[in-house]
């Protein structure tokens, strides 16, 4: 679809240059010779008998662009083939055709044909829309684009003024006024014919030719592992390198698809600045002159294979679109601001309709003003006898409003009360659950200690079965062996050894069981600390939530400390846990004659801490 466009446009500048009349229509002759040339250049079978027929109609006046386009589509466009034909001889077809008719090179322009045929390609690639014109933004664009290229600038007053005339703005900038434009720019600023043709024919090879970059670069053979400079050239679907600039010598083309990358080399053998496109059977190693061309390189074959990847075959086809958004953009909002300020006209005239409403009704404001201080004298003697009944309401009123203020006291104290009394319940379910925490955290370690417990004894009998085993082994080998007793002292002595060995290995286990049973008598009596803080607060709980009224009085701070007697209910009863056996009973006793003492002392102490609270 792209190469149908831009054949199009080419197309449609010789069309237009056969319309001598400026009518909009040609004559079939020029049109057959036109279609004969457009399939030479196309490279197309030409078929003079379907041209024939196409044209056999009874009328032999000229035929428009709107009878012609059928033709062009059929029998020329649908059969065009990209890569069979070179797009600058279609160009150059047409632009000998559409400048003999209106550029005329004189001793005053600095541009060749060659450059104006360039320049010619570079408005036709930025243009849309028919008739082609260019706005002043991209024209803008392309001069700078050709200025960024060479060492003086085109833009000047002169042009500036130019491309902002209503006109221009309005209509657009047709290709031979640009011509024009630049010519009038190269005489004003001095450049000279060579200048501005090489920045013509590099931004024309970046543009219409999608040369993302080229310039000379050092590359290491693949046989012989020499450096060798070569002239690359970069496009968005491949890279090549030649002998020289003139790109005539190919010596070799990368592919840039996706499975290329590029990655920055350190320096070796002799080089510097070294990178590598890497492919799927090969790995190219170059150097550039310097870092900031290597950087640019890099930056430029990432494009490309940015734009490989998304099968894109045109940078400056994608910066169009952009700037081409961004003037949609910039008109949606120009529109927006223009209606915005119609409607701010239309609200101010509004608002002026608004003021004179106003001040008629201001008038009739102040005719009603003179007839109320009329009525106003005939009613007041009204408004003081009503004067002296809502005073006597009022009063009514008053005494009315410090009653309810009264009672609104009352109630206030109240609920001043009863938000006390919330304060305080939230604070002992805090430490409710404080409690209930540590008394959570004890268990979990008691049950630690129990495990490790276990695990111990375990180990112990494990080894004082291997010590029975041992010892009976011992005593059958000694009825056996009577008679070599003194052979048999040796082993026997190696066997006590161990024997003591493991005896050393009990005491030591017995001696670590010790130390687990002192864990497990500590855990218990954190365990047993937390239980009567528990129920410590749950006495404050079970006083705190008997509500008080209004006319009880609170009782002393002996009766608050004095717990609640409660007969256990049958489900508490059920629910009560097994006596423990014998052995525990046992342990429970040890554990309570060697740290009694202390359980005392701590619950004293947790006993104090309400007390002081209250």
């Amino acid at each position: 679809m792209a190469l149908r466009a831009a054949l199009l446009k080419s197309i449609w500048y010789a069309f237009t240059s056969l319309d001598t009349e400026d009518s909009g229509k040609v004559s079939k002759s020029q049109l057959k010779v036109l279609s004969h040339n457009l399939h030479s250049v196309l490279r197309i079978p030409h078929d003079p008998a379907a041209l024939e027929r196409h044209f056999s109609d009874d009328d032999d006046g000229p035929v428009s662009t709107q009878g012609y386009m059928p033709y062009l589509n059929q029998f020329i466009l649908d059969k065009v083939t990209e890569g069979t034909f070179v797009k600058e001889e279609v160009d150059e077809l047409c632009w000998t055709l559409c400048s003999k008719k209106n550029y005329r090179p004189d001793t005053h322009r600095v541009l060749s044909n060659q450059d104006g045929m360039r320049l010619w390609c570079l408005f036709n690639f930025l243009a849309d829309g028919y008739p082609l014109t260019l706005v002043p933004e991209e024209a803008e664009y392309l001069l700078r684009k050709i200025s960024s290229v060479m060492p003086v600038e085109l833009t000047c007053v002169e042009l500036e003024e130019f491309l902002s005339q209503d006109a221009v703005q309005k209509d657009g900038l047709s290709v031979w006024n640009f011509l024009d434009v630049v010519n009038s720019a190269a005489v004003s600023r001095g450049v000279d014919g060579e200048s501005i043709s090489v920045a013509v024919e590099k931004v024309y090879r970046e543009m219409v030719g999608n040369v993302l970059k080229e310039g000379y670069l050092w590359k290491k053979g693949h046989l012989r592992r020499n450096w060798t400079e070569r002239w690359f050239c970069l496009k968005p679907g491949s890279l090549s390198y030649f002998v020289s600039e003139d790109c005539k010598d190919c010596k070799g083309v990368i592919e840039m698809d996706q499975n290329c990358c590029v990655e920055v080399l350190s320096d070796r053998d002799g080089k510097r600045c070294m990178f590598c496109v890497k492919t799927l059977n090969k790995t190219f190693e170059i150097s550039a002159p310097d870092s900031r061309q290597r950087q640019e390189w890099i930056t430029a074959i990432q494009t490309a294979l940015r734009l490989s990847a998304e099968g894109r075959v045109s940078l400056h086809e994608e910066l169009k679109a952009r700037r081409r958004e961004l003037r949609e953009e910039r008109e949606r909002r120009r529109a927006m601001r223009a209606e915005e300020t119609r409607r701010l006209r239309e609200l101010q005239g509004e608002r002026e309709e608004q003021l004179a409403e106003l001040e008629l009704l201001k008038e009739a404001q102040r005719q009603a003003r003179v007839s109320l201080q009329q009525e106003e004298q005939r009613r007041r003697s009204q408004h003081e006898e009503l004067q002296k009944t809502l005073q006597r309401q009022l009063q009514e009123a008053q005494e009315a409003r410090a009653n309810l203020r009264a009672e609104v006291a009352v109630r206030d104290l109240e609920a001043e009360h009863q938000q006390r009394r919330i304060r305080e319940l939230e604070d002992l379910h805090h430490r409710l659950q404080e409690a209930l925490e540590q008394q959570i955290r004890a268990r979990q370690e008691e049950e630690t200690y129990r495990y490790t417990q276990t695990r111990l004894l375990a180990e112990e009998e494990e080894k004082v079965k291997s010590l029975l085993a041992l010892q009976e082994e011992q005593e059958e080998q000694l009825q056996q062996t009577q008679r070599e007793k003194q052979e048999l002292m040796q082993e026997m002595e190696r066997k006590s050894q161990a024997l003591d060995d493991a005896q050393l290995q009990l005491d030591r286990v017995r001696a670590s069981r010790r130390r687990v049973d002192q864990d497990i008598a500590a855990a218990q009596r954190k365990l047993r600390q937390a239980s009567t803080s528990v129920k410590h607060w749950n006495v404050q709980m079970n006083r705190l939530m008997h509500p008080i009224g209004p006319g009880e009085r609170r009782a002393s701070s002996s009766n608050l400390l004095a717990p609640p007697v409660r007969n256990p209910s049958v489900s508490e009863t059920e629910s009560r846990p097994p006596p423990k056996p014998e052995r525990e009973k046992q342990n429970s006793l040890h554990y309570d004659d060697t740290s009694g003492g202390e359980n005392m002392d701590c619950g004293n102490s947790e006993n104090a801490q309400p007390n002081d609270a209250e």
